[in-house]
């Protein structure tokens, strides 16, 4: 009897053991699973994500506007700017007009152009309603990596930003972010709309109108907004002090939210079109 007992015991803590170290397996081979599983949707998500921002990197209008093939710099007659000689305000005007005819879209107009220490910018706005469509730039050198620092999606890549030097961009910030039509960025930034409504803006003009100037308060006090244009999904709003335009910033018309266009420099010229 002693001995029987002595077996089912041994028995016993034969099968406790084995269970003890099965779980152990079984707890390993399920954390290593678990890792494998992270990493490869680690991994997905890298692949997913590097084109948007490679796109953001590139400024590639295709992506942005629609034009049906990859962008590079030798299509549309764009090549990047060499040498010191300056761009007019003439030639930017000819270069953003051609760039918009090239897009395809016989509804879309250049608008306005201005030119500031940095770049030239542009508005374009579709003709069957006068809404403001979006914006170009043209930078007049290779911009630096101060001015294309302050998270606008761009880094610190001394090639691409050679390659944006006197050729029609989309700009960044709210341009990319926040329109809701016009940019394959739209709702990134956390914030749920609509793709493609205007009149839906939880926030009116006149609260537009009334962030900037609480912002400017507190930024650029003594400077107050000068006009105020609506786009999709934001406000893009000139602001001035002792009547000359000193500056430019945008207002998300779902949250509130302000971007200040940090990368134009001093105030040149402007001129409409329409």
């Amino acid at each position: 009897m002693f001995q029987y007992s002595s077996f089912l015991a041994r028995s016993s803590l034969k099968v406790v053991s084995r269970v003890v170290v099965f779980n152990v397996e079984w707890n390993l081979i399920l954390n290593r699973r678990t890792i494998a599983l992270v990493l490869t949707a680690v991994g997905i998500v890298g692949i997913l994500a590097f084109p948007i921002y490679a796109a953001l990197g590139s400024y590639n209008p295709t992506y942005w506007y629609g034009l049906g093939s990859s962008w590079n710099p030798g299509m549309m007659g764009q090549r990047p700017r060499t040498g010191n000689a300056p761009i007019s305000f003439d030639e930017a005007v000819t270069q953003f007009q051609n760039y918009i005819t090239s897009i395809g879209n016989n509804d879309l107009a250049l608008l306005e152009v201005m030119e500031f220490e940095n770049n030239f910018y542009a508005t374009v706005y579709e003709k069957s309603t006068g809404t403001r469509a979006f914006e170009l730039l043209i930078w007049k050198q290779a911009p630096s990596s101060r001015i294309m620092g302050g998270g606008m999606g761009m880094g610190d890549n001394m090639m691409q930003r050679s390659m944006m030097a006197g050729v029609v961009v989309p700009e960044p910030g709210s341009n990319m972010m926040w329109n809701t039509k016009y940019s394959m960025m739209r709702g990134m930034m956390g914030v749920n709309w609509q793709s493609g409504t205007l009149g839906q803006m939880p926030l009116s003009e006149r609260d537009a109108r009334s962030i900037a100037e609480s912002y400017l308060s507190q930024r650029f006090p003594g400077a107050h907004v000068e006009g105020i244009a609506r786009f999709y999904g934001y406000y893009t709003i000139d602001f001035e002090q002792d009547g000359r335009i000193i500056g430019m910033l945008s207002v998300n018309g779902y949250s509130g939210d302000v971007w200040y266009h940090s990368w134009h420099g001093g105030f040149v010229e402007e001129k409409e079109f329409v």
